[in-house]
């Protein structure tokens, strides 16, 4: 029984992470300055961990993001997202699991903001003072993928409830 359980969790680990990647690819915008973009992943990220939990959001958000940089071309930004996005899911489940409403809000919204202000971090010792350029995209990116997650989730995990 116990076998089941890991292959189920694992399949579901690789659909989210498979999810996750084409998120991230579907709508790609550039941005020259740092050679990076703007996306729609953190959606998947953030719904993935309110869905399994802060270690699969951890495994989930790094993985299946920074999966998604190498494939377009962006593999050195997959080392930072990989750490970036990989706490942006565990900070999520944290923080939805420690909620005592279950308000998927804040944790998304925590999330988002870190997520901005992790790449931010990274960026200053890439590119010094020019690291500035994708913040504002990156806090839309974030904010805007925390709203939409508050959104989906419930959708998604009834549908998950339902087949668990």
């Amino acid at each position: 029984m116990d076998n089941r359980l890991n292959i189920k969790k694992l399949s579901i680990y690789a659909v989210l992470i498979s999810l996750t990647t084409l998120a991230t690819m579907i709508i790609t915008i550039p941005i020259p300055a740092t050679k990076g973009y703007i996306n729609i992943g953190d959606l998947l990220v953030m719904v993935s961990a309110l869905l399994i939990g802060r270690k699969g959001g951890f495994v989930v958000g790094g993985l299946g993001s920074a999966m998604a940089d190498v494939l377009l071309g962006y593999g050195h930004y997959a080392p930072i997202t990989l750490i970036v996005k990989g706490i942006e899911g565990w900070l999520t489940g944290y923080l939805y699991e420690k909620s005592k409403t279950k308000s998927t809000r804040m944790p998304v919204i925590v999330s988002g903001l870190w997520m901005a202000t992790g790449y931010f971090i990274a960026e200053i010792f890439l590119y010094g003072k020019g690291a500035i350029v994708s913040l504002p995209g990156n806090i839309v990116q974030g904010l805007a993928c925390a709203a939409l997650a508050t959104v989906v989730f419930p959708m998604i995990e009834r549908i998950y409830k339902t087949n668990a």
